[in-house]
């Protein structure tokens, strides 16, 4: 393992007398942080302080990854992928089943590095490993179905005879966030592997270490040594040196950067599939169990402090329930425990960093100034952790206050009366973004017409988000400005290969044989045409 950054510099650094200053001693032990930067391709001789949301003890130096670095990893990829794509698929399935596995059984270790790096409630950050586990069962359990070369009805029956294979794109880059670090660092991934890929992945810089994790519980589950590389650096760098070198890409995070991404991808060509924002609104219709949907509405929004794609930040409620579904909302909202700390118990934790914390005080702030009314929350809590902000439930928003049409991506939620259910749909459509909605009705079956008019790619009735982005049969992904492209069930793996059709011709060629003149051809197939139709076999 020591060639993959001989000249890194010094992995862990930094300050030695916790006796005077709480946040000099680190959170990790130092030869474990050691052990997981190590993976990391290397060589610049840079580092970047990586400190945890909770108390701001520093977790590590991190090295960076120069340009060299990031074609070197692109180089052994290549290599690595060439012979990963003569394996059997039986032999990536089982790999793939040995890591599901592995994920469960070194849970606490993923979910107390998850908590340090992000700031999570625990509960929030076991959601990950159990969300990988799936992935990982999913896509070993289903490979075949998905992978395997299939026959399909050819331009003459019995004489013509066609295949579909699934043939791998090569390396895939994969650029992932800081709000899932575990999830997101590998659940791409793990399909483009399934396909015959290898995987050049940059994980954000806030949360580098649990995806450095996931890459050692790959190589743990049997996955080869280069079949997955780990650079690290600023997005600006990194990123286009990636798109310039990859064979497709997968990219979570914000839509105007997945703008660039797309243009960098268009450019070359190739592929790219993109999940990007989301202004997700969540549907109380008349009939709702108010007590439900109350209970749903806290996860919808305030789940890992709002920083989840998927989350709520539009709340709208019929007219005639509206009074007192927010009194049970907001009753249950000022209810929640709050914590930055790797116990469980905790309902909600930190915001990741100072830029995330301003972010939502400048939202909310904004739309008090504006006359906004702040129905619980609405402050900082320095005194549960540096970057705390509490559930926050606005009312009367309009539409010239910063967090009307903006995506916050923190505890913050606006709630809305509508009359009848046609505005409700129209004012869930409004905006640019279509990434998750939800509907709460004890009418399931109107509930699900209703969906269908909702332009977003994921809708879950009755549920926030669970329903849709824990069956991993269903693709997830975005409509409009929230995205291209989808992970999960048979999209989330054929989107890393490549169609390959390959069609035997038996006994006459498609051509006039035989002695048949052009004008005889031309009969003799128009005849064979009207045939074939009368006859139903093509």
């Amino acid at each position: 393992m020591s060639d993959r950054h001989p000249s890194s510099g010094p992995l862990v650094e930094g300050p030695h007398d916790p006796e005077h200053d709480p946040t000099a001693s680190y959170a990790l032990d130092r030869g474990y942080v050691q052990r997981l930067t190590e993976r990391l391709r290397a060589t610049s001789g840079q580092t970047a302080e990586v400190r945890s949301p909770i108390g701001g003890q520093p977790l590590a130096h991190v090295p960076q990854s120069s340009q060299a670095d990031v074609e070197e990893a692109f180089r052994r990829g290549r290599r690595a992928q060439e012979a990963w794509s003569r394996t059997s698929i039986d032999t990536r399935a089982a790999a793939l089943l040995r890591l599901h596995d592995l994920v469960l059984d070194r849970q606490e270790e993923i979910i107390d590095l998850i908590c340090l790096e992000s700031g999570k409630a625990r509960k929030h950050a076991f959601d990950e490993p159990l969300h990988i586990a799936l992935t990982a069962r999913y896509y070993g359990r289903t490979a075949h179905r998905h992978l395997d070369t299939k026959r399909v009805q050819g331009v003459f029956p019995v004489l013509t005879r066609v295949e579909i294979n699934r043939v791998p794109k090569g390396v895939v880059g994969i650029i992932s966030p800081w709000n899932y670090p575990f999830t997101m660092a590998l659940c791409d991934g793990l399909p483009a592997l399934l396909a015959g890929n290898a995987v050049v992945a940059k994980p954000d810089a806030q949360t580098m270490l649990s995806a450095l994790l996931a890459a050692e519980l790959l190589e743990e589950a049997g996955f080869p040594e280069d079949l997955w590389h780990v650079v690290a650096g600023p997005g600006p760098e990194i990123g286009p040196a990636m798109i310039e070198r990859a064979d497709y890409i997968c990219f979570t995070g914000s839509t105007s950067t997945g703008r660039i991404v797309a243009k960098g991808c268009a450019d070359r060509p190739i592929g790219c599939s993109l999940e990007l924002g989301g202004k997700n609104p969540i549907l109380v219709l008349r009939d709702a169990d108010l007590e439900k949907a109350a209970e749903g509405a806290v996860r919808a929004a305030f789940s890992n402090a709002g920083q989840l794609c998927v989350s709520m930040e539009r709340l709208f409620v019929a007219d005639q329930v509206y009074d007192r579904f927010l009194e049970r909302f907001v009753s249950r909202t000022q209810a929640m425990t709050l914590g930055a700390t790797l116990d469980w118990g905790n309902d909600m934790g930190s915001l990741i960093s100072r830029a995330q914390l301003d972010t939502v005080t400048r939202h909310v702030d904004d739309a008090v100034a504006k006359g906004a009314r702040v129905l619980t929350g609405g402050r900082a809590r320095p005194d549960l952790g540096p970057f705390f902000y509490e559930p926050t439930i606005l009312e009367g928003v309009t539409p010239e206050m910063t967090c009307f049409g903006n995506e916050t991506f923190g505890p913050v939620i606006s709630a809305y009366r509508f009359h009848d259910e046609a505005e409700a749909v129209s004012r869930a459509n409004d905006g640019e973004y279509g990434l998750n909605a939800s509907i709460y009705s004890q009418d399931a079956s109107r509930a699900r017409a209703m969906a269908a008019r909702i332009r977003c790619g994921t809708v879950n009735v009755n549920e926030a988000f669970a329903a849709t982005f824990g069956s991993l049969e269903a693709p997830m992904g975005g409509m409009r400005q929230s995205g291209l492209g989808r992970r999960q069930g048979a999209e989330g793996v054929l989107r890393f290969t490549e169609t390959q059709s390959v069609a035997t011709q038996r006994v006459m060629r498609i051509a006039p044989s035989y002695g048949l003149s052009d004008e005889r051809y031309g009969k003799l197939m128009t005849a064979s045409l009207r045939l074939l139709k009368k006859t139903g076999r093509a």
